[in-house]
């Protein structure tokens, strides 16, 4: 069935050879130029990545690679013919079952984004685990089902995980699990197929595309702003004034002004770290006095030119809780900078308390220099 495809594949071949060669004026040149230079936009943060491979062999490669295109996580995907025993072959080699290659998709996936254990689970859902040299419509040693990985690391996960995923069948599970022998990239055609021809044959039912977009969502930050109807029942009325209506509190009448133990100071509207005790000083103004906070990604700084006077005003950047000012009078030695902070939007959490409140990764940035 996949050769009338092949045919008409050749077909829309030469006419896009035709277009880049100038024969006829091509309206999409713009497009196809913008999608070159996205692609290697991609390639270039690929190759700035902890990227990993394996390889996933389930019937007709057009729909699997398709398939694993929509997971979050998956960085890049290549069709091409594995575990074979010739050199080079041909896809006219390939159908002939002489040669004894899989079709198969490299997939390249950044571990963390997506877990390998996901990317095994959702490849079972595209075939039928039990059927040999059989998927959907296509019959043929090319068609075999397999996962071939390039290390040791993934051998033991990925045997272990398809055994697990074997205890929801009745009958023998038939996948290979072994190593990657040879992979040689198909002709230029069969890359990101249905992509070019979104109607093409594919063995996947449709549905499972949709599903595999949505497999790995991203995940739910850990600090979110407040809506500030709930945060006015959550906050005293001192705190909310200063987070939301950029209220000062007294100096040497607030709560961390004198807080000399060892600890980290967070938002108090969204718990997120911002400040450590390492960085703490008395500066004699009244209020918590800051060298930094502990990355300058935590907070937005502003010009402020009420009450009279220029000033920069800090806030936190999730929360967006007004905090309060930095100056420019601090100690040399520590960088000049005095963050002035308002106790009210802070909460202290001290050292031997970190770890239970969820803070532990933080511990080491307190040891002093």
């Amino acid at each position: 069935m996949k050769n009338i495809f092949i045919v008409l594949g050749i077909i829309l071949g030469i006419a896009v050879f035709a277009a880049g060669s100038g024969l006829f004026k091509n309206p999409k040149s713009k497009e196809l130029t913008n999608g070159k230079e996205k692609e290697k936009e991609n390639q270039e943060i690929m190759d700035n990545k902890n990227v990993r491979e394996i390889y996933f062999a389930g019937g007709c490669f057009w729909g699997t690679e398709h398939f694993f295109q929509q997971i979050r996580g998956v960085v890049g995907t290549e069709v091409g013919y594995a575990n074979g025993n010739t050199q080079n072959p041909t896809y006219e080699e390939v159908v002939s079952h002489t040669t004894g290659f899989a079709e198969t998709v490299k997939v390249k996936y950044d571990p963390e984004q997506v877990d390998l254990k996901l990317l095994i689970d959702l490849y079972f859902k595209t075939i039928d685990p039990t059927t040999l040299d059989k998927q959907g419509n296509d019959r043929g040693n090319q068609y075999r089902t397999g996962i071939y990985f390039t290390n040791k690391e993934d051998e033991t996960l990925v045997k272990n995980e398809v055994l697990k995923l074997a205890k929801n069948y009745s009958q023998p599970i038939v996948v290979e699990t072994v190593a990657l022998k040879n992979f040689y990239k198909a002709e230029d055609y069969h890359q990101d197929y249905l992509d070019k021809n979104p109607g093409g044959y594919c063995h996947i039912e449709p549905g499972l595309f949709e599903m595999a977009k949505n497999a790995n969502p991203l995940p739910k930050a850990k600090y979110q702003k407040q809506d500030k109807k709930v945060l006015k029942d959550k906050l005293t009325a001192e705190q909310y004034n200063v987070t939301q209506e950029n209220a000062t509190e007294r100096p040497f009448q607030n709560e961390y002004w004198n807080e000399t133990r060892e600890g980290i100071y967070v938002d108090i509207t969204t718990g997120e770290p911002l400040f450590i005790s390492t960085d703490k000083f008395e500066s004699g103004c009244g209020w918590p006095s800051f060298s930094k906070p502990i990355t300058k990604k935590l907070i937005d700084e502003k010009m402020d030119k009420t009450a009279g006077m220029v000033r920069v005003e800090v806030r936190s950047k999730t929360g967006d809780a007004h905090l309060g000012h930095v100056f420019t009078d601090g100690p040399t030695d520590k960088g000049g900078l005095r963050y002035c902070i308002n106790s009210a939007s802070l909460k202290f959490i001290p050292k031997a308390e970190m770890e239970k409140k969820g803070y532990g990764d933080y511990i080491s940035l307190l040891d002093k220099k």
